[in-house]
């Protein structure tokens, strides 16, 4: 027996209830970070005022958390492969409620944003940890395509649960619960894993590149904050095409050193290889789609259709319940019995689908002739592309390097989100301003200015997703799964 397969089994090989107990608090723990992605969008104004922000300013509050998620996920990655998931997952959950608590408690703007970066590194610690758990802990195909779907269906759903969630809280408790909310959250999901996660160690005989840290981390904050720019100073910018060429040369760079060194951070044929690399991909690119949409129906809701925040959150839930049904009701159903993309193209193009139902939103009253069947197509599609997707990504890598494949497959999302908003946004808002030339300014000719830019770049979001079901055809070719136990 190799000496791979005897590091795994101490976390496979445990009673049924155990393993699907340790489940529902890894995904806890994995809730907890998806919503936490949009949760504070709701309560922004509402902090930006408390704390007296500028508008300038105010954006700082989402890019530090994101800069700081993006760029150290394959390091956070790395570290649960080092010293053991166990001791990771708890101490990703422990540093994440503490930086939460600082959060809800701050009392200037500056403390917030340290706060919120603080969350952004201990999440870059909690999620490729949680998705290496799935990984090493269910192998049996029809276990296996149940957990997957279970976290294919908070990926999908988490940012729109954190909108229903900061609409309640905000409007009804303070801005300040949006965070506080996290901390009992994540005290729940470290007292069960203390209790039901098994405490095996990671491939801890490994150096740590520290160069290739510096490199991968520097090219990945890079890059989002380039994409976190867009919005403010535009694609032309000097601060954008400045980030943007530092990221690449840095990228480069840590291709070329992971090529040479004996103990890369990231070894390269987890990427290379067709199934994983067209499953990074798809998340990447579906997730794009999905946040764009997000963004234009959270300003479609409140600018132009007036909805208060807890209106606004509501109108997101039948997407959340749709994600859920694609995700127990189709993905995991079909994913032991068919190849991955076979699920995975027609769940993009049904969810491209949403998207182009999108681009005739009208003016007035389209919630139940437009949103919800946009909603309902998006949340079963991008519920059918993920769940694969994290199985896949993680599919087949020894389970000492599962904490680095699980932290690709969060980077691919990660760095989607940041590129697909930014870019869809400066689709849209270049579409309004375009609309508004030479037009007579008054409150419906702004607002049919918005909406024409909304299904402008909606319809670029459905391009996304065309995208991604043309690579998935291409690339992923894996047949049904088998069992899989880990190799040397």
């Amino acid at each position: 027996m190799s000496s791979a397969i005897k590091l795994v089994e101490p976390e496979i090989r445990r009673s049924d209830r155990q393993r699907w107990i340790a489940l529902a608090f890894i995904a806890l723990a994995q809730l907890m970070a998806a919503l936490d992605a949009t949760i504070v969008s709701i309560a922004l104004p509402w902090a930006q005022r408390a704390l007296g922000a500028s508008d300038v300013e105010r954006q700082w509050v989402i890019t530090a958390y994101t800069l700081a998620f993006g760029g150290l996920l394959l390091v956070g990655g790395r570290i649960a492969d080092a010293i053991g998931r166990k001791r990771t997952f708890l101490i990703g959950l422990t540093g994440f409620a503490l930086a939460s608590a600082l959060a809800g408690s701050a009392g200037s703007f500056a403390v917030l944003l340290a706060a919120r970066a603080a969350q952004g590194a201990f999440a870059a610690l909690l999620a490729p940890t949680a998705l290496s758990l799935l990984a090493v802990t269910f192998t049996e195909p029809r276990e296996r395509a149940r957990a997957f779907a279970l976290y294919g269906a908070i990926a999908g759903s988490g940012a729109a649960i954190g909108l229903l969630l900061g609409g309640v809280l905000t409007q009804y408790l303070n801005w300040r619960w949006c965070l506080y909310v996290n901390v009992p959250i994540a005290v729940l999901a470290a007292a069960g894993g203390w209790r039901y996660l098994s405490g095996a160690r990671g491939g801890s005989g490994h150096q740590f590149d520290i160069p290739g840290v510096v490199l991968v981390s520097g090219g990945l904050v890079a890059l989002v904050y380039a994409c976190s720019q867009v919005v403010s100073a535009g694609w032309g910018s000097a601060i954008v095409l400045g980030s943007l060429a530092t990221s690449i040369v840095l990228l480069i760079a840590f291709v070329l050193r992971e090529a040479r060194t004996r103990s890369p951070l990231l070894p390269l044929w987890i990427v290379l290889d067709r199934n994983r690399g067209g499953a990074y991909l798809a998340a990447g690119l579906a997730i794009a789609g999905m946040f764009g949409a997000f963004l234009f129906l959270t300003y479609y809701l409140q600018v132009v259709l007036r909805y208060t925040p807890l209106q606004t959150g509501l109108a997101f839930l039948p997407l959340t319940l749709a994600s859920q049904a694609g995700s127990w009701g189709i993905a995991s159903v079909l994913m032991p019995r068919l190849p991955a993309r076979l699920i995975m193209a027609p769940g993009a193009l049904t969810a491209a689908a949403g998207m182009l139902v999108l681009t005739q939103i009208p003016v007035t009253g389209g919630y139940l002739t437009h949103v919800l069947p946009a909603e309902i197509l998006l949340g079963t599609g991008i519920a059918c592309v993920m769940a694969p997707a994290f199985n896949i990504g993680t599919l087949g890598v020894d389970p000492r390097q599962a904490g680095v494949a699980a932290a690709i497959v969060n980077a691919a999302v990660q760095v989607g989100a940041s590129i697909g908003t930014a870019l869809l946004n400066t689709i849209a808002s270049g579409a309004t301003a375009a609309y508004l030339v030479g037009a007579q300014r008054s409150a419906a000719v702004i607002d049919q200015a918005l909406v024409h830019g909304y299904a402008t770049a909606t319809a670029w979001a459905a391009a996304f997703l065309v995208l991604g079901a043309v690579l998935i055809a291409l690339l992923i070719n894996a047949g049904p799964p088998r069992r899989q136990l880990a190799h040397a």
